[in-house]
């Protein structure tokens, strides 16, 4: 992550579950700030696609957080690292994790 040439990626559904628990009271983080702490950090918004969605027809059902689903079925569809100290990722076949 520190290596300048990585892009780094946050998925859509991410900044939507930060989005609903700042809306809870669980994070106390506005939209204003979230969007300057992404543009401040250079980070591209990965959409959520069908695609992605497709990848859950044949995701065992290791994790029941459904946020959290989402984004591995959407780093397995791009083929991309998941940054994240849960340990359930590491059961998913294909999922490569930092951390």
């Amino acid at each position: 992550m520190e290596n300048a040439e990585n892009v780094l990626e946050l998925s859509a559904v991410s900044l939507a579950e930060i989005a609903i628990k700042a809306a809870l009271g669980k994070l106390r983080l506005s939209a204003a700030i979230a969007r300057q702490a992404v543009q401040d950090l250079d980070i591209r918004i990965l959409p959520y696609t069908a695609e992605h969605a497709f990848h859950l027809f044949d995701l065992p059902l290791h994790h029941g957080d459904p946020f959290d689903r989402q984004i591995i079925a959407q780093a397995l569809s791009e083929k991309i690292p998941i940054v994240t100290s849960d340990e359930k990722f590491s059961l998913y076949k294909g999922v490569k994790l930092i951390w």
